[in-house]
């Protein structure tokens, strides 16, 4: 069993390898349509192989096989799947930090399959052993683990530790690199925007955000840029924060594009259990856009029935202009979707968004090509206001939360004002196909051989013991 298992894997990769030297070309072809962005826009400049790949970090809480750090970092190593080729990597995984060894941990072992590096600190992995920044770009990706929880249910996942060690090793260095951050910023604003004003003093590339408005759209649709919206909706489910944050990042995405651009938010709230339906009795979210929104789910239950819903919570969001939106989530085992529905001169708009096939999370792909794109460019893909704000609005919804639905207000995200860009590759079908569909050969924890971590050698104290390098 064993054995066939392999020659299966040995088969596959040889697949993989043919597919990814044949999408290593340029691309000619532009559609000069918003709505069409496809994988054709991302193929690269690369007349040869030979051109040396950026040198990236990554930057991990913990690495197991369903964790958001085995979904990117996998796609640096094999590729970066999608519904037209499987495109080929411009930047490779040059070192690999893990601050958690999870119980079914397989990042040591696809350290040791690709040589990377495992270094037991975060400058390590960025000097890469020496006393130099030695990388081109960092991966931070600070999703799962065994992290404290605070008095407002966050989790205390450590994204600003992991910035300002990474800031540390830049700041000493002539150079800057581009830093991609996995989600929002930080679970306290105070962290976020510590992080947010170091990367604008320190003329870092710095991009943050949810895989969500990269993934399958049904129908393909994003409104249209510069009409107005009077009124927004985002229905969603699971984990309040975790799943709450993908909700907001898929409002945003669309209400920013409304006429005058985003504006800035002046209240949140958040209602939970019954306060939830009253609050739509009384006015304050539209059941008829929540049922467009569930509609439009394949498979879905249709029409709301409050009955057959567990542990509801509503955001209720106030933005500087006058809109009014709210996220529904609703909980686990009613939905497994998201939607987004808006009212717009008395038109309704509605669509789901996609992320998984045959129980596969597939959502990581064009996020990943994403991020290999601004790592060789130093462009974001779309503006980093908008996680900053959604990070702003999901603390203020904790908060809220914390007071039993108090209405928060937000002058500290009434400042947060921009313009939408948007350069993201999202796919333009609605629902995965082609090369979007491979199956990854998953490694068995414990399964293959492990890479060991290079020890650090450096006390960290002034007078103390110096490293090898620093002699």
């Amino acid at each position: 069993m064993n054995r066939s298992r392999g020659i299966a894997i040995d088969l596959r990769r040889c697949v993989v390898c043919v597919l990814v030297v044949l999408t290593v070309q340029l691309s000619t072809a532009e559609n000069g349509h918003a709505q069409d962005r496809n994988a054709s826009q991302a193929k690269t400049d690369a007349t040869t192989e030979e051109v040396s790949q950026m040198k990236v970090a990554a930057i991990v809480t913990t690495f197991f096989s369903d964790s958001h750090a085995s979904h990117i970092v996998s796609k640096f190593l094999q590729g970066f799947p999608t519904d037209d080729e499987l495109v080929a990597p411009h930047s490779k995984i040059a070192s690999l930090y893990i601050d958690q060894i999870h119980e079914e941990d397989v990042g040591r072992q696809i350290a040791h399959k690709f040589d990377i590096p495992i270094y037991e600190s975060i400058r390590g992995a960025l000097t890469l052993g020496t006393n130099e920044l030695a990388v081109d770009a960092v991966l931070l990706i600070a999703e799962h683990g065994d992290y404290s929880i605070s008095l407002l249910g966050q989790e205390m996942l450590p994204r600003r530790y992991f910035f300002e060690q990474i800031v540390g090793v830049i700041g000493q260095s002539d150079r800057t690199i581009p830093i991609f951050s996995d989600k929002h910023f930080a679970y306290r604003w105070e962290d976020a925007k510590w992080m947010y004003d170091t990367a604008k003093a320190m003329q870092i590339p710095f991009w943050a955000g949810s895989a969500m408005p990269v993934v399958w759209r049904n129908p393909n649709w994003e409104h249209p840029m510069g009409e107005a919206i009077d009124e927004a909706m985002v229905v969603s489910f699971h984990m309040v924060e975790r799943y709450g944050f993908h909700a907001l990042e898929i409002l945003q995405s669309n209400v920013e594009r409304r006429r005058g651009g985003e504006t800035g938010v002046r209240a949140v709230q958040c209602l939970s259990g019954e306060d939830v339906w009253k609050a739509e009795q009384q006015g304050k979210w539209s059941l008829k856009l929540a049922n467009q929104a569930l509609v439009q789910i394949e498979n879905g239950p249709g029409e709301l029935d409050p009955t057959k819903v567990r542990n509801p919570h509503v955001f209720l969001i106030e933005y500087v202009d006058g809109l009014q939106a709210a996220v529904l989530m609703l909980g686990d085992g009613y939905i497994r979707k998201h939607s987004y529905a808006q009212q717009r001169d008395g038109t309704i708009d509605a669509l789901e968004y996609n992320t998984q096939s045959g129980g596969r999370v597939l959502a990581f792909g064009y996020m990943a090509l994403n991020i290999d794109r601004f790592f060789r460019s130093g462009i974001l893909p779309n503006a980093i206001e908008r996680t900053y704000l959604t990070t702003g609005m999901l603390e203020a919804a904790m908060i809220s939360r914390g007071r039993g639905g108090e209405r928060v207000e937000t002058p500290h995200l009434e400042s947060i004002q921009y313009q939408p860009r948007e350069t993201a590759v999202r796919p333009s079908n609605p629902r995965p196909v082609g090369l979007s569909l491979m199956v990854w050969p998953k490694l068995e924890p414990g399964a293959t051989p492990a890479a060991t971590s290079i020890r650090t050698n450096r006390d960290g104290t002034i007078g103390g013991r110096k490293s090898q390098n620093e002699r």
